[in-house]
């Protein structure tokens, strides 16, 4: 992964503990939703925060941490467990047994300063989570692991990782936000205000309400091709074969089916850009025109939009190649009924959207917007139902292919006004994605309703992808 690279003094782990629920319950076997199985590994989040103006010693701030997760975990018991292999069917479920978090306390001399600026990714901000080792066994995985580091400015970081089988993004942002509600660290609030106005309920950790799913839907009343029926593992299919059958001369070069028709992680830069209100709106103006009374749309759809054509073209794909636009989709409340407030488990699936390269070049922004919202309203309850079926085939990792346009958006989840010491966090970057090339949304902290867009480009497209994506917000 190309990146931003100093030589930065060490940063040294001074204390490991094991933190358990405060009030265990019995153990208990959770099944997992096949949404939860497919990517059983970390993700990671670094939040800083700046100096504060009264001198926090790093004993009161772990202390407070620990506390503060044993209280937690009482109710998000599920962080505390462990995956575990069905010996009847061989999947991976929950075994909710207290076997415990991780945290871990850190200390550097670099200063929060000598990073520049937050918003790029740098290398250094590995440095800044605990990265257990994996010997294969998903059982002594743990699930949750943080790490609370001191700077030498006086500043910390605290860097999360969650198993993405435990949570998806709506639920990590709850998870967190109960976690600093629970602090005790003066000056620290987590998001008091939200748990006020009862706006982070109690989490529910069952997923019968999407294991019912199947249930009411049994494969053999389907069109035994379930696949075929969902967009967006139709697509993933179709964009595999075009790329094995470019590549098919190098076959006898050695190289893997996995790799055809894409470039290695380590190839991406992790690029962040920031969009303004103005940007935003300046692009819309351009794309809607006089239209814009009648015709609505979110800030989401247009830049997405605005985001497939400009990083398509800056790749310069022959015309006849399919290229293809995924996004994921909260399916909460399309479910019948809908899933319960507070659902921990993962609720995203993919919609998706499939154009050569050359109709992508000449599609106008406004019918590709009109696609995102016909895309995003294709996801239903029967379609959800569809997709889990068709996870049920053999999953293997998916190589970056470079004609897949993949977006995240995070904006509905300001993960910088969690409160874990003194205020908000001056930023909270995710680290290297499983897959480098995902554009994520994410709310700004300087300005509300603008957008920080962290995305993986390729370093030959990068200066292109740049001219052809800011200059019509210009």
């Amino acid at each position: 992964m190309a990146t931003q690279h100093e030589n930065y003094s060490p940063v040294s782990i001074t204390k490991r503990v094991s933190v358990f629920p405060k009030s265990p319950l019995p153990p208990q076997l959770l099944r997992l939703s096949n949404l939860d199985r497919q990517c059983p590994i970390l993700m990671y989040l670094v939040f800083f925060y700046n100096p504060s103006r009264k001198i926090l010693s790093g004993d009161s701030v772990f202390g407070s941490l620990k506390s503060s997760l044993e209280a937690t975990l009482s109710v998000w018991f599920p962080a505390a467990g462990r995956l575990s292999l069905n010996p009847s069917d061989g999947k991976l479920d929950l075994w909710c047994n207290n076997g415990g978090a991780i945290l871990v306390e850190a200390g550097t001399q670099v200063r929060i300063s000598d990073l520049g600026d937050l918003k790029e990714y740098n290398e250094f901000h590995e440095k800044l989570v605990f990265k257990p080792a994996f010997n294969g066994n998903f059982s002594d995985m743990p699930l949750l692991v943080a790490q609370v580091t001191r700077f030498g400015c006086g500043g910390y970081s605290i860097g999360v990782g969650t198993s993405h089988s435990l949570f998806d993004g709506p639920a990590v942002f709850d998870f967190l936000s109960a976690w600093a509600s629970n602090t005790t660290i003066v000056g620290s609030t987590g998001l008091d205000l939200r748990r006020q106005h009862n706006l982070v309920p109690v989490p529910v950790h069952d997923r019968a309400a999407l294991l019912s799913c199947r249930r009411q839907h049994p494969a053999t009343s389907r069109n035994p091709s379930s696949a075929s029926r969902v967009a967006a593992i139709e697509h993933l299919h179709q964009l595999i074969k075009q790329a094995a059958a470019s590549d098919w001369n190098h076959v006898s070069d050695g190289k893997k089916l996995t790799q055809m028709g894409s470039s290695s992680q380590d190839n991406f830069v992790l690029k962040t850009f920031h969009l303004s209100v103005s940007m935003i709106e300046s692009l819309k103006r351009k794309i809607l025109g006089e239209k814009r009374g009648s015709l609505s749309c979110s800030s989401f759809e247009v830049v997405a939009a605005h985001l497939w054509k400009a990083r398509t073209k800056a790749l310069g794909l022959r015309k006849e190649r399919m290229v293809c636009l995924q996004f994921a989709v909260d399916t909460r409340n399309k479910m019948m009924p809908p899933l319960p407030p507070g659902f921990s488990g993962n609720a995203y699936v993919l919609a998706s959207i499939a154009l050569s390269a050359g109709e992508l070049e000449e599609e106008s922004h406004e019918r590709l917007i009109q696609r995102i919202r016909e895309a995003k309203n294709s996801v239903t309850a029967e379609y959800v139902c569809e997709y889990m079926e068709a996870l049920e085939a053999p999953q293997t990792s998916l190589p970056p292919i470079k004609e897949l346009t993949l977006v995240s958006d995070w904006t509905r989840m300001p993960f910088h006004k969690v409160n874990f010491i003194h205020g908000e966090a001056s930023f909270v970057s995710p680290l290297v994605p499983p897959i480098s090339q995902v554009a994520y949304f994410m709310h700004s902290p300087t300005e509300n309703r603008s957008v920080d867009l962290r995305i993986g480009l390729l370093p030959q497209t990068l200066t292109a992808f740049s001219h052809y994506f800011l200059t019509s917000m210009q």
